[in-house]
């Protein structure tokens, strides 16, 4: 038995390839076979690390009496989220329209052209705790299909136009006081108690994040107390894997204490970056050893040929979370003598059971006050707990990895590695962001484009936005901390090639691929991922500081085409929002070598600054400038020459006044 999933690359869709259900990849053979038998595509979007996606495939999709249901009256098609992003923004942004709330396992009814009229996310196999049936919609939406045709293809069709209209908005200026809107409504919205954002679930978001962070580097007071709030209680809190580092994807609750156990490349690689940043504002040693064992999660995703897998399922064993939750038998059996502290470290006593038999969520919330009773003896008896604990949850079945590369995640993983191999002048950071860089420009690059997914030596032909910009992010951070020049270089064509290739279509598609889809694949929130066109636009303004040219109007251009939607929530955008802050006030560090302060200068935290390094007069950044002096510039007017570190920070600090430097 099989179906058409049996050649697919994706282990999510070759997990459904013995489906009874005779799933169809996303493509023409689909819907030419919808048109045929006129019958509507039942769309379902999912991706291996998610638990209610294995949930709903194990309750209806290899189900015999389910799937003859949608064989009879249905064309199923099914869709990596993670492999095909256009094909779920697009629909996703449909679902919400349709329902009022977005998620995965997606669900939807589409028209044999595509466009949809009826949908959901996870729905269970019977009617259970308010959920209708899934065998119940089957036959409610076929049954609907028959004797109401007109009526679904007239919603079908005022949705798809709708979505049309409102998401493909004509550019305009960028309202004023954007940022000041944004950081308002992040104040508002912020959790005074416990850091993030109400209501719950409460995301990570990383990207968000990061531009909270360029803000309180610069000094804004309000954006220092909601990003240290966070950080320190995402870091002492479930959320974060209190043993073998990482975060997981989300909470639940505001307390960010029971997780939905999934561990994603791309919010660890950002959520790094975040805390490296926040221990050189802070000072905060809980900030670096967050950053540091995130840091080494991401350096263990890291595959033999140097691409970074993407993601570790939610459950083991069936269940969710089994391989991360402890009962208190099986914490004194592993810890031994450490257990009285660790029973207070993790606060047993005080942490809610989750599931069944008694298992907890670990915490770190008895951090501070062990700290302060141990002294300078508690970094070396936590290491001792915490390889004590890894050891003994090695003995576990481990939760699947989902073991393909795609291109975004791994530049978001090479761009942090490179940029703490920089800060903290690690040479193993430094020597994976190597390793990743190659990958993606050798195994993943093609006809000038970088390919967005590749598993075991098979290359997809699709190529996104995201997948060019977040690259040469990656490749410019690799030259601030190298100074090697082909990585900037390569950073250039690889943005000229994007700029040609997607400006004048759907920024968000692919290429490669055969026809346009039925609805407008646009992202317009960006607070866990930057977006492509907001990535590149801060690739432009990077390129500009070495380069020159045309990149600082190309910047702005690409602020424009989102300026309807900074107008509306400037919140969601934060990766605009910080081209925006770059634009208004960046600056670029140029060394003209051979240098003393080349050294020195790169471990400088300075997040609002593009390091340009070459010898003296080689690029447009660096001509009529004098070697061994550091210039700091803003657009075209640079501050005095610095002959040491001294002097740099002076002018540094005449720039940037009331930043937090050091």
């Amino acid at each position: 038995m099989g179906n058409r999933l049996k050649n697919a690359r994706s282990p999510y869709l070759l997990a459904h390839a013995d489906d009874p259900v005779n799933w169809y990849p996303f493509g023409e053979e689909a819907f030419q076979k919808a048109r045929a038998e006129d019958k509507p595509l039942f769309l379902s979007v999912g991706y291996h690390a998610c638990h209610w996606c294995h949930v709903m495939h194990r309750e209806s999709f290899q189900d015999p009496e389910v799937a003859e249901l949608l064989n009879r009256h249905f064309v199923p098609v099914k869709v990596d989220r993670e492999e095909r992003p256009d094909v779920d923004a697009a629909y996703m942004r449909a679902l919400v329209s349709l329902t009022g709330q977005g998620g995965w396992p997606m669900s939807l009814f589409l028209t044999p052209e595509g466009k949809p009229f009826f949908g959901g996310t996870y729905f269970p196999k019977e009617d259970r705790g308010g959920l209708p049936g899934f065998r119940r919609v089957l036959l409610a939406v076929a049954r609907a299909w028959r004797e109401e045709r007109e009526a679904l293809l007239k919603e079908a069709e005022g949705l798809s136009q709708a979505l049309w209209r409102s998401l493909t908005p004509p550019p305009g200026p960028v309202p004023q006081d954007v940022e000041g809107k944004a950081l308002r409504y992040l104040i508002y919205a912020f959790d005074p108690e416990w850091g993030g954002f109400l209501p719950a679930p409460k995301f990570p978001q990383g990207n968000l994040l990061l531009y909270l962070l360029a803000l309180a580097w610069r000094g804004e007071g309000e954006a220092r107390r909601i990003l240290r709030k966070t950080l320190r209680a995402m870091a002492l809190g479930g959320v974060y894997d209190q043993v073998g580092g990482g975060f997981h994807r989300y909470a639940v609750d505001r307390f960010w204490y029971l997780p939905h156990f999934e561990k994603m490349l791309y919010d660890n690689a950002l959520l790094a970056r975040v805390y490296l940043g926040a221990y050189r504002i802070f000072g905060e040693d809980l900030f670096l050893r967050v950053a540091q064992e995130t840091l080494d999660w991401l350096r263990g995703m890291q595959g033999p040929e140097g691409g970074f897998y993407t993601a570790l399922s939610a459950e083991s064993e069936g269940e969710e979370g089994r391989y991360y939750t402890w009962t208190a038998e099986e914490l004194e059996k592993a810890l031994g003598e450490d257990f009285p502290l660790a029973r207070r470290y993790f606060r047993l006593e005080t942490t809610p059971l989750v599931g069944e038999g008694g298992r907890r969520v670990l915490t770190a919330w008895g951090e501070e006050e062990l700290r302060e009773e141990l002294g300078e003896a508690f970094a070396a008896w936590r290491a001792r707990m915490r390889f004590r604990l890894l050891a003994w949850r090695r003995r576990r079945v481990p939760p699947d990895l989902d073991d393909k590369v795609l291109a975004d995640g791994s530049a978001l993983a090479v761009r942090a590695l490179a940029e703490a191999g920089r800060l903290l002048g690690h040479e193993g950071y430094l020597a994976a962001a190597y390793k990743g860089a190659r990958f993606l420009l050798g195994t993943l690059g093609r006809d000038g484009l970088v390919r967005h997914a590749w598993r075991a030596g098979a290359l997809g032909e699709e190529a996104f936005l995201q997948d060019q910009s977040l690259t040469v992010l990656a490749l410019l951070e690799l030259y601030a901390a190298t100074g090697e020049w082909p990585y900037l270089e390569r950073a250039r064509s690889l943005a000229e090639a994007a700029w040609e290739v997607f400006r004048g279509g759907d920024l968000e598609g692919s290429p490669s691929s055969p026809k346009p889809l039925p609805l407008p694949a646009k992202e317009v929130e960006e607070t866990t991922v930057p977006s492509g066109a907001s990535a590149l636009a801060e690739a432009f303004w990077r390129l500009e500081a070495a380069f020159g040219g045309d990149y600082r109007k190309r910047a702005q251009a690409l602020m424009e085409g989102v300026a309807l939607w900074l107008e509306r929530h400037p919140q969601a955008l934060p990766g605009f929002l910080m081209v925006h802050r770059l634009l208004q006030e960046g600056t670029a560090l140029a060394l003209p070598l051979p240098s003393s302060l080349w050294e020195e200068a790169k471990r400088l935290y300075l997040p609002l600054t593009q390091l340009v390094v070459g010898p003296a007069d080689a690029l447009p950044g660096l001509v009529g400038r004098e070697p061994g002096r550091a210039y700091l510039c803003h657009a075209e007017s640079c501050r005095m020459p610095a002959g040491d570190v001294e002097a740099l920070w002076v002018e540094i600090r005449e720039v940037y006044r009331g930043a937090h430097l050091v």
